[in-house]
């Protein structure tokens, strides 16, 4: 499915804190699908998990595709800390998938490779616009609107007011 553009320069809000969580895999070995195929369905299940949990603290993804290789998804979450549970709890999806990623790897070597960055982002401290482009992103997981002048942080900054 396409998405069709919002025409016009939107932006999301900046007055809330954000964490960014990039997490990835990377596939070493096109022919081990039995190495990688559950780490795609892995990934999968926890976003459908968290995407349904109102209470997860989950904002939203955008998935990133380099194919054959990389598949990357951008994720948005309200706090470190809702962040950390999720991640830690014994009866959500992640922490069994860790333990099997690690028992397979083991097993079976080195065919696909796994990343994650986290980063907190204080509200005020980040900018997004969206020019002409479907809703996704940041915008996607918490909203946007038009750009006008309070919201035009950068034109701000250039002022000196920022």
């Amino acid at each position: 499915m396409i998405e069709q553009p919002r025409i016009g320069r939107f932006t999301a809000p900046s007055d809330r804190d954000v964490v960014v969580l990039l997490l990835g895999m990377r596939i070493n070995t096109l022919s081990a699908v039995r190495s990688w195929a559950p780490v795609v369905a892995g990934f999968r299940r926890m976003i459908r998990e968290v995407a349904i949990d109102q209470d997860s603290g989950y904002l939203g993804h955008l998935v990133v595709r380099r194919l054959p290789r990389l598949v990357m998804s951008v994720q948005y979450w309200e706090s470190a800390e809702q962040l950390y549970a999720y991640a830690a709890d014994p009866g959500k999806q992640h922490r069994p998938m860790w333990t099997n990623f690690h028992r397979r790897a083991k097993r079976a070597g080195h065919h696909v490779g796994i990343w994650h960055e986290t980063y907190l982002v204080p509200a005020r401290s980040h900018e997004n616009i969206y020019v002409d482009m479907p809703v996704l992103g940041l915008a996607g997981a918490i909203g946007s609107a038009p750009v006008d002048r309070r919201t035009n942080l950068a034109a701000d900054r250039l002022r000196g007011n920022g």
